[in-house]
């Protein structure tokens, strides 16, 4: 097999990467910083009551968020994606703010709703412009190094439980200042970021919305995609939005403590997954076209394990066995989550990038907002994890037959 064509304006293409890195923080870390103050939240609005209402939130984001996912992506596609990624940044930051001063379960599940609304139209148009620059040899590797803003958002956002807990601090100073900061860093990201002209030297094809959509749901390829993209989600929002809630309940630890415990680790080992399953993938990518499938079926293969063993270390009443195992899953989530878009690129034009993720965002986060609802019913009725996450681990398993069936479009046909 030839050599991957060299990627046009290398340094333009990194320098899309290290500006796109830090929105991705912000963009994952108000999310987790929820996740890791439930209690404090929880005890300032009373009437939120219950595990189900709680679960219920983090679903309404994601369910909101997954509808406008593929409109978001559609417009970067049409029209210009560093638009629609620095008019994201600026309205998820306003409303970051404004959670920091609701009152009622009411206003929180507007604030959320309106932050499903703003977030959605990022990941998608900031993935496919990383991808529009980043051409074979460097793709995977440049979108795990994005990635990486994402896993330290949720990383920073797991010492939040102590900012909560902090008498001089608390909850909404937390979202004031990542409110702020966002709204801050718009400006010089709207000055530095660029579109890319065209791709691999093409000028990218408009598509009615219509056409676009019917060319990737007729796409059997893109519909193993999406699915494979979203049955590991369930578990990965899992992980996310309830493990500080699971290690405080099951381990007695702090807020703090349980935060850090459920997010530090496992993230640290999804960098050191991103970065070396992308750097593998892009490597076997010169031996055959289906080198990014299989080190992301190798990252599914760690996560089927590391679900089973996550439900079952409370059973063993040790903190260790519940940490060793997150570790295990974000290594395996490392590998996966870089050769998504890549594996997109290979299977769909140039042009229906965005909007092809944004599909697989809809079905993916609409799943993982209900098993987010479904995991608080589940604890209300105290279901026991080894089950629950039983039931994660399946859906692993069959992940990997899926993202095996996929078969790459040829070379001559899409720049890999």
């Amino acid at each position: 097999m030839s050599a991957d064509p060299p990627s046009p304006r290398l340094s333009t293409a990194w320098l899309i990467v290290v500006l796109l890195a830090p929105v991705a923080l912000l963009n994952y870390l108000d999310r987790q910083m929820l996740a890791t103050m439930k209690f404090s939240v929880m005890a300032d609005i009373t009437d939120i009551g219950s595990e189900a209402n709680w679960g219920r939130m983090l679903g309404q984001f994601k369910w909101v968020y997954a509808f406008l996912s593929p409109i978001g992506g559609y417009l970067a596609d049409r029209y210009s994606r560093r638009l629609t990624i620095c008019g994201s940044l600026f309205a998820w930051s306003a409303v970051t703010w404004w959670t920091g001063h609701v009152t009622s379960y009411s206003g929180l599940l507007t604030a959320r709703t309106l932050m499903g609304i703003s977030e959605a139209f990022y990941i998608p148009a900031a993935l496919a412009l990383i991808a529009d620059f980043h051409v074979g040899p460097t793709r995977s590797r440049a979108i795990g190094i994005h990635q990486m803003g994402i896993y330290c958002g949720v990383i920073i956002g797991g010492f939040s439980g102590y900012v909560a807990d902090a008498p001089d601090f608390g909850w909404r100073w937390a979202f004031d200042a990542c409110g702020l900061a966002g709204i801050l860093y718009t400006l010089p990201l709207l000055w530095l970021l660029r579109d890319s002209p065209g791709v691999t030297g093409r000028e990218k094809t408009v598509v009615p919305p219509f056409s676009a959509a019917k060319a990737l749901l007729t796409n059997g390829s893109f519909i193993l995609l999406v699915l494979y993209f979203t049955l590991p989600a369930l578990a990965g929002w899992v992980v996310r939005d309830w493990m500080p809630a699971i290690l405080k309940t099951e381990f007695g630890l702090g807020q703090g403590k349980a935060g850090v415990s459920a997010t530090l680790y496992w993230q640290v080992s999804a960098i050191i997954g991103a970065l070396g399953g992308g750097w593998l993938a892009d490597r076997w990518m010169r031996k055959t076209q289906r080198g990014r499938i299989y080190v992301s079926a190798l990252g599914m293969a760690c996560i089927i394990p590391a679900m089973f063993g996550v439900g079952y270390a409370p059973q063993t009443g040790l903190l260790w066995v519940a940490i060793a195992f997150l570790i295990l899953f974000g290594l395996g989530w490392g590998f996966f989550d870089c050769n998504n878009m890549p594996i997109l690129c290979q299977i769909t034009r140039p042009g229906l990038r965005a909007t092809g993720y944004g599909i697989m965002n809809l079905v993916s986060i609409s799943a993982g907002g209900l098993a987010d609802w479904g995991f608080g019913i589940m604890r209300d009725r105290q279901v026991p994890l080894a089950g629950i996450f039983s039931v994660f681990a399946c859906a692993a398993l069959v992940s990997v037959v899926l993202v095996l069936l996929i078969k790459p479009r040829p070379a001559a046909d899409v720049d890999f």
